[in-house]
């Protein structure tokens, strides 16, 4: 598998509100919430390795990034193949030294009707939104085990506390993410962080996966009211900067307009 990576570290910077500058992996950084949170979280002075699919879109991402003074790198990346996050991860390590934040924010959400049974598209959301969390987990908890401490921050959903039509297997994703981190914030407690952020509707690219006619009509009016990505790369950020003493759970960030 082909391999870039564009890096580049100014050594200035800010400090974050606990005064540490942390290296934090980000999958899902082409866009969206990923590449949201890739932006706060370097200009609050923080190392970003950015991961996705679309390298193209990294490698511009991480050039926007350097030019305007923030430390950035990049890697192409598919969560659904646990070597290349392993990869991920130790390309990370090698190029600043340590892994303190690991964002599982990669997903994908083909809404249909169950009776549709469209059975590739539940396969990869189960791939990426699941699996894809495990092998994130999987590849970097040894190396903060090995630090003594770290955070994982895992992209969930409002999906992960309710469930609406079309949307069944999505939300079972979502709830699996949410057990996930909730297993492994009690297996953790002390020197590993986990934090959930579900995001309601939110201004990204997520929909455009949406094949179900049925689905993309009701998904369009349901988006009618959204927040920008930049309002949960807040709410990541805010977890991020806690102090090592203080561990933030369950953020759920929803339009102020919406009922659901």
């Amino acid at each position: 598998m082909k391999t870039n990576e564009h890096e580049h570290g100014n050594g200035k910077g800010n400090t974050n509100g606990a005064g540490e500058r942390k290296v934090v992996l980000i999958t899902g950084a082409s866009s969206g919430i990923g590449a949201a949170t890739a932006r706060r979280l370097a200009a609050d002075g923080h190392h970003v390795f950015l991961g996705a699919r679309r390298e193209d879109r990294l490698e511009a991402l991480t050039d926007q990034l350097i030019a305007t003074g923030h430390s950035a790198a990049y890697r192409r990346l598919d969560v659904t193949d646990p070597a290349d996050v392993r990869s991920f991860v130790d390309r990370a390590r090698v190029t600043y030294g340590r892994v303190d934040v690991f964002v599982n924010n990669a997903g994908v959400m083909p809404l249909s009707p169950l009776e549709a049974l469209r059975t590739d598209e539940w396969d990869r959301m189960l791939d990426v939104n699941v699996r894809g969390v495990l092998h994130g987990i999987a590849a970097a908890l040894p190396v903060m085990r090995a630090q003594g401490s770290g955070h994982f921050v895992n992209i969930a959903s409002v999906g992960a506390y309710e469930v609406s039509p079309t949307a069944a297997v999505y939300c079972a994703t979502k709830f699996a993410v949410r057990a996930l981190s909730e297993g492994l914030r009690q297996e953790s407690a002390g020197d590993i962080r986990v934090t959930v952020v579900s995001p309601g509707v939110t201004e990204s690219e997520l929909a455009d996966s949406i094949g179900d006619p049925e689905a993309r009509r009701a998904m369009q009016t349901y988006r009618s009211v959204a927040v920008p990505a930049s309002a949960i790369a807040s709410a990541i950020a805010f977890a991020v900067d806690q102090p090592a003493g203080v561990d933030v759970n369950e953020v759920v960030v929803r339009p102020s307009a919406s009922a659901q």
